[in-house]
């Protein structure tokens, strides 16, 4: 009776999975990029993924090798068109009703986070991004200031206590305190929602775990591969795959806090008789309910309740993971380049409160070069994908030369490709940043080179945020947050390496690359040696 049930379905899933590769083999074969040069494919099934999930320096090895334009295998052999010639990137950021979101990229961030503005497209992605803007304006940005440092306060206190049991210098893991204190952040920032991650008297925090396993334990990268699988194949969501309960359990634990807050946050507003008494709250979600209700939004552009609700786990994400990475970055860089750290905290000391606003912090000239100098070669997020919709023509800025010699001021674009967009490469480009682009030298924001003017971007020059209609909305919260926690802690503390010169390096899950001790497993974490700085005001 089992075998008459379980061999059609088995032979079902094979077939499928068969005409999955041969739609795959296809394409590969036909495509008109099949002569771009590039590095061999391992395996049929990860092809070069796995070993880019291990190696995140292995597209930088790949571009010194076949330049900027070559072809690499993705999940299930997928061709995937690595660029970093800006005069390409440049045409795809500006052409986004061709090239798009893979549908496997779109799929596997609604695994997790639901119907939101990450996986949403064109006039979905407009209607979703013209309600939420109000919440990120620069208006926003300088009330929510004084909870970023109200934060980083706390943390500060924290870390002076432990440090004093241990006789004036400790052995911290800055990750993880910053992970709590960006999880805090964000909940009351950006929902008047206490998760009091950073208090030690409560019980751990079940969504902080969930966000652990799944980004920061040495399973990350594997389950990072099953989620794009999920992904690129939803059948297989039918089989038990490494992650998936995890990947459940935090959506479900993001989308039942969510649904919490939204009633909350009607409930007031309904309560108040109007919009106007909710003017004085200072969480991103109580302006963009208010602007979601505006008479001026037609009731067919306003988000649903679950839209709403969808925003939540992307902020959880966004706001929590990618700030905290990069300034644990930040305090890594400043604790190599110790005359860096040095020159910033007299900078920082200059100024006589313990309590800045945003338009304080933003005239410190110094704090704004280490910030940029720290989103640039620590990128958090450090590539992107997009898939051509429609067959097109990305003009090259330099002539590329494929494998059967012949030279391309251009390359055809198939409908169906997939394009590797790398942030961090571009950041760190030699070409355009000199020889010493990958290291961290604050004082280059002093006079860049005219090259960087090509980057496409929202800020500073740089790639980081993205660019066009799908630049990162937040990227304002992000660096007040930044500046506001470096500004407290470098000015409380001095920072040394707690490991040996170069024991420190990237650790990739997904999109994103964290900070982690080398040879220690793959997962992520920072330990720095912290002391009390004995400067005074």
């Amino acid at each position: 009776m089992a075998s008459q049930i379980f061999v059609p379905i088995a032979a079902t899933f094979l077939f499928y999975l068969l005409l999955w590769a041969s739609r795959i083999l296809y394409h590969n074969l036909t495509s008109p990029l099949r002569h771009v040069d590039g590095p061999k494919n391992p395996s049929l099934l990860y092809g070069n993924f796995k070993d880019m999930g291990e190696d995140p320096n292995l597209t930088t090895k790949w571009r010194n090798e076949f330049g900027a334009n070559f072809r690499f295998r993705g999940l299930f052999s997928t061709s995937e068109l690595h660029t970093s010639d800006l005069k390409a990137v440049n045409h795809i950021v500006a052409r986004a009703d061709i090239y798009r979101k893979p549908p496997s990229i779109r799929a596997s961030l609604r695994l997790l986070l639901g119907k939101s503005i990450l996986s949403e497209e064109l006039e979905e992605h407009k209607r979703h991004r013209r309600i939420m803007n109000p919440a990120f304006g620069v208006a926003q940005i300088r009330v929510v200031t004084e909870i970023f440092v109200e934060k980083a306060v706390q943390l500060r206190d924290i870390w002076a206590r432990q440090v004093a049991q241990k006789n004036g210098a400790g052995r911290v893991e800055v990750l993880s305190w910053l992970r709590h204190l960006t999880l805090d952040i964000i909940g009351e920032a950006g929902f008047n929602y206490q998760f009091d991650a950073l208090d030690s008297d409560r019980q751990p925090n079940e969504l902080d775990a969930v966000f652990a396993e799944l980004f920061h334990s040495p399973h990350a990268s594997r389950y990072n591969r099953f989620r794009f699988a999920l992904g690129m194949v939803p059948l297989l969501r039918l089989v038990p795959v490494p992650g998936r309960n995890l990947i459940r359990a935090a959506r479900d634990k993001m989308y039942a806090i969510g649904g919490q807050i939204v009633l909350k946050s009607k409930a007031d507003l309904k309560a108040s008789e109007g919009e106007k008494d909710l003017v004085g709250r200072r969480d991103l979600l109580s302006v963009l309910l208010r602007a979601n209700l505006s008479a001026n939004i037609p009731e067919t552009q306003r988000l649903s309740d679950i839209e709403v609700i969808s925003q939540i786990p992307t902020f959880f994400f966004a706001g929590h993971e990618t700030t905290s990475s990069a300034a644990a970055w930040a305090l890594h860089a400043l604790s190599v380049n110790t005359a860096a750290q040095t020159k910033l905290r007299a900078e920082l000391m200059t100024m006589s409160t313990d309590n800045p606003t945003m338009d304080e912090l933003n005239s410190l000239p110094y704090l704004e070069h280490v910030v940029r100098e720290t989103m640039r070669v620590h990128a958090p997020v450090v590539f992107t994908q997009r898939m051509a919709v429609e067959d097109d023509i990305l003009p090259l800025s330099k002539p590329y030369m494929d494998k059967d010699g012949k030279s391309h001021d251009s390359l055809t674009i198939p409908k169906g490709q997939i394009i590797h967009i790398p942030i961090l490469a571009i950041n760190t480009d030699r070409e355009i940043w000199g020889q010493d682009a990958t290291e961290f030298k604050p004082e280059r924001w002093e006079k860049i080179p005219q090259s960087v003017s090509d980057i496409p971007g929202v800020w500073a020059n740089l790639f980081t945020f993205f660019a066009g209609p799908h630049n990162c909305i937040g990227f304002r919260f992000s660096l007040v947050e930044m500046k506001a926690l470096i500004f407290t802690l470098i000015r409380a503390f001095e920072f040394e390496q707690a490991v040996p010169n170069g024991g420190i390096g990237p650790v990739t899950a997904g999109f994103q690359q964290k900070p982690s001790v080398l040879g220690e497993g793959k997962g992520s974490g920072l330990p720095l040696i912290v002391k009390p700085c004995n400067m005074e005001l």
